[in-house]
């Protein structure tokens, strides 16, 4: 008996190993599946809103496929921790129903064998996430800044149309009375309302667009700017007059895009550190950019969060007839509730540093929690309650044996 048990020892490492690598194969198959579909789904709903740049802009699907994948890598880094929950969850339920959880759980194997492939699969996720926040995105946010510029250079040299009023956003307004063989704007009209308490007016003979390095500027030449107050009742107009001017586009970026100064999101990690060492901004500058660095640095912990609370909920082999929706949907509310008090602690600590302690002590707390309840879930039921109940059960009790049924 002593031989058999040790032959069964030596040699279930091998199928456990196999086990493990059939399981990798099937999380990682469900996490690309769910993955690109919530993608797709997310990057398409996206998409819808920027359709104005082809419908009314008059740029080119081939600019508007560009600037709508740059935000792919921010959106996939939004998902793959929700992609990785359910297909844990996916996963562990499918293989508990196929039995082949009971049956390696009755061959001998813990929790944390089965376990096992969901959290390497976790950590390469994790590191993708990590890696993702801090060179890829605010590349492609600076790239997407680029483009959003170049798009509103295009906009005034090429789609303007002579004798028509052009509005590209709300209280922005361009006009041209022709266009010189040169591509000058002849007759520019330029009025910016955005501003209510600076509404300004460009009046020019003629306009030009000048692309370097530096960014897009539109030039222009003999004219007049009308500038006054729109809050005021009186209303006075200043009018300066001028031989040549010249307008950053940036000026006319939407106001998320911040103009020519970078956002937190479009600063790499090494700029995100030297910025908040310098000592040279405001206390809510300082605290948007310790925000956005503790964001990029602990979102990527909530993929090995949500595999133990997966593990820790649906690891465990159950009976096929035990239907497992509650676990499932208890796993989601954890992972919800987490996630929010995530973002909320992040929103912490723009206010204050002490909410540095809960962005990471929650995603690591729920960690240790999951993995505890799972490794005591792990071990079998105490015999105390089993010899409890039988001192109170008749003194004949009737065992099922190898060779029919023994009475004692």
């Amino acid at each position: 008996m002593g031989l058999a048990k040790g032959a069964i020892r030596g040699t279930s490492k091998t199928p456990m190993t196999l086990f493990g690598r059939y399981m990798f194969r099937q999380v990682a198959n469900a996490f690309i599946v769910i993955l690109l579909t919530l993608t797709i789904v997310v990057w398409l709903a996206t998409t819808l809103k920027e359709l104005n740049l082809i419908t009314s802009h008059g740029q080119g699907i081939l600019l508007f496929l560009q600037m709508t994948l740059l935000s792919l890598p921010s959106l996939m880094a939004l998902i793959a921790p929700n992609a990785m929950l359910m297909a844990a969850l996916y996963t562990l339920d499918r293989m508990n129903g196929d039995s082949e959880l009971i049956v390696m759980t009755a061959s001998g194997a813990p929790v944390w064998r089965i376990g096992a492939p969901l959290l390497a699969i976790a950590a390469l996720v994790s590191i993708g996430i990590l890696l993702a926040n801090l060179f890829v995105m605010p590349a492609s946010m600076r790239a997407l800044r680029d483009f959003i510029t170049q798009v509103r250079a295009d906009l005034i040299s090429q789609v303007l149309q002579p004798g028509r009023f052009s509005s590209p956003e709300n209280g922005l307004t361009f006009h041209i009375r022709d266009r010189s063989l040169n591509g000058d704007l002849l007759g520019l009209l330029v009025h910016d309302s955005r501003n209510s308490k600076q509404v300004m007016s460009y009046l020019a003979e003629r306009g030009r667009i000048i692309t370097n390095d530096e960014g897009s500027y539109l030039v222009m030449f003999d004219g007049y700017i009308h500038r006054y107050n729109g809050e005021e009742a009186n209303k006075d107009v200043q009018i300066v007059a001028f031989d040549q001017n010249m307008l950053d586009l940036s000026e006319f970026s939407p106001k998320d895009t911040g103009g020519k100064e970078l956002r937190p999101r479009e600063l790499y990690f090494g700029d995100l550190i030297n910025s908040e060492t310098s000592g040279k901004m405001s206390p809510r500058d300082y605290g948007q950019l310790r925000s956005e660095l503790h964001e990029r640095l602990s979102t990527p912990l909530y993929p090995l969060v949500f595999a133990f609370v997966a593990i820790a909920l649906l690891g465990h082999a159950r009976t096929t007839r035990e239907s497992r929706w509650a676990q499932i949907l208890t796993a989601f509310g954890i992972a919800l509730g987490l996630r929010v008090a995530g973002l909320t602690a992040g929103n912490l600590v723009a206010l204050s540093s002490w909410g540095v302690v809960l962005v990471y002590a929650i995603p690591l707390g729920a960690i240790l929690v999951a993995a505890l309840a799972a490794h005591v879930r792990m071990s079998p039921e105490l015999r105390s309650r089993l010899s409890v109940e039988l001192k109170f059960k008749p003194k004949k009790i009737r065992f099922w044996a190898a060779r029919g049924v023994q009475a004692t």
